[in-house]
């Protein structure tokens, strides 16, 4: 029987020989060496000391890239308002043009292999891999070795889309355990606008894991709305990052729902390499069971003038654990930079676990920059003020979980997304107006 490491290294030899000509391969080999020096994290790694992920490797997955999922398959995953989004589909890691929808015209999309060879050759070679610059672990580096039917996206200039894009990320473990590596370099290219909705789906009870990495370039006067939503199964795991280059003055809004899942880490980077950019990131962690959920966000102030808001929510019950890491780097040519964080938890039980650790590197000395992270129970006078009206407790309870996730809930802009997650949380808390 071969653990994943071993087919790793066969599956990774036969993509190379598959693909000789390849201008991929280059970044290929050096993804691939920077694995083998690197390997998988240990909870000896420092930005790994909370998620043990090592353990997952010992078992036996499978690379299963033969799996024929039809449109009766895909169709009860859909999100809320798809009839009006460009639908696009990886199963296993792979894009499946059959199963994707592609609504709008001013989206250009091909694959990774493609786009290399033609007049996107460039794009690709400066911005393909570039989260390997901040993440410096085995497991992002195995995601850039492995582009395999990856996709590239082009946004053209000056377009708005009219549809949303919705990707999903589909893993069939109905067989065998299953490890996917979805992988896609998004270029929204100048005074273009886009909204992204990502979401994840085990099928199966086999036993998965998800290394999905996607880049995201933002040119001048470009707006950038993403949303990142994982209610996975609790047998699936994933490491997800996000990584968004604003390259030009730009605007980009991000929020993170992360509600159930295995071991979950999120990675999410945003760099700042022109004046004037803007980004807002938000994310709101409800968690239950033994779920264990890491969020490790960066924000890279590279050049001056740049503005960055940054507001996470973790709500831990059971025995789940909560891990926030958000790191704030200010360059020494980044002055009159506006930089804010805060990291606020609830834990509703005494075996639930939160570990949190805001941090700041700033090298300029004319910069504004705070951060703080809270850590408490549920308001017990609000929940007597409450129960004193004729509330029951479990409602009242409800009711104030609910109050302290709307802050998050409020940024979704795409208001059948920002319904679909309401919903979602109002059922996880259990909360009914007839109670």
């Amino acid at each position: 029987m071969k653990n994943v490491t071993t087919e790793i290294e066969e599956r990774y030899n036969e993509l190379q020989l598959a693909n000789k000509d390849s201008k991929l391969n280059p970044i290929r080999d050096k993804a691939f060496d920077n694995y083998r020096k690197m390997g998988i994290p240990t909870a000896k790694h420092e930005e790994w000391k909370y998620t043990r992920v090592s353990s997952v490797f010992n078992k036996e997955f499978t690379f299963d890239d033969t799996t024929l999922l039809t449109s009766e398959d895909i169709t009860p995953l859909l999100l809320p308002g798809n009839e009006e989004a460009n639908q696009i589909v990886f199963v296993n890691g792979l894009y499946s043009e059959a199963l994707s929808v592609i609504k709008s015209g001013e989206l250009n999309i091909s694959s990774l292999e493609h786009a290399a060879n033609s007049e996107y050759g460039d794009i690709i070679i400066k911005h393909l891999g570039h989260s390997g610059k901040y993440l410096k672990d085995g497991i992002n580096a195995l995601s850039t070795a492995f582009i395999e039917e990856g996709l590239f996206i082009h946004i053209k200039k000056g377009k708005t889309l009219e549809h949303p894009v919705y990707i999903y990320n589909v893993t069939d473990s109905r067989a065998a355990h299953t490890l996917s590596q979805p992988r896609s370099l998004i270029y929204v290219d100048e005074n273009a606008k886009l909204q992204i909705v990502e979401t994840f789906v085990t099928l199966g009870t086999e036993e998965s894991f998800t290394n999905h990495v996607i880049e995201i370039v933002v040119e001048k006067d470009a707006m950038l709305e993403y949303y990142k939503i994982q209610n996975d199964s609790a047998h699936s795991n994933a490491v997800s990052t996000t990584h968004i280059r604003q390259v030009g003055k730009s605007y980009t809004h991000s929020v993170t729902i992360s509600l159930n899942g295995g071991i979950v880490r999120n990675n999410l980077n945003m760099v700042l390499e022109a004046d004037h950019a803007e980004a807002h990131m938000y994310g709101l962690y409800l968690l239950k069971g033994s779920t264990h959920v890491d969020n490790h966000t960066i924000v890279d102030n590279v050049r001056p003038h740049c503005l960055s808001n940054e507001l996470y929510k973790g709500i831990m019950d059971d025995t789940s654990t909560g891990v926030f890491n958000g790191k704030i780097f200010v360059e020494r040519l980044a002055q009159k930079t506006n930089a804010y964080q805060s990291n606020k938890n609830i834990l509703m039980s005494d075996s639930a676990t939160i570990n949190t650790k805001p941090q700041l590197e700033i090298f300029a000395d004319d910069v504004k920059c705070s951060h703080g992270c809270t850590v408490g129970r549920l308001d017990e006078d609000a929940l007597f003020y409450l129960q004193s009206r004729g509330i029951s407790e479990k409602v009242a309870q409800s009711l104030l979980l609910h109050a302290f996730a709307d802050d998050i809930l409020e940024m979704i802009k795409l208001k059948p997304i920002r319904r679909y997650v309401d919903l979602l949380i109002s059922n996880r808390l259990e909360y009914n107006v007839h109670d």
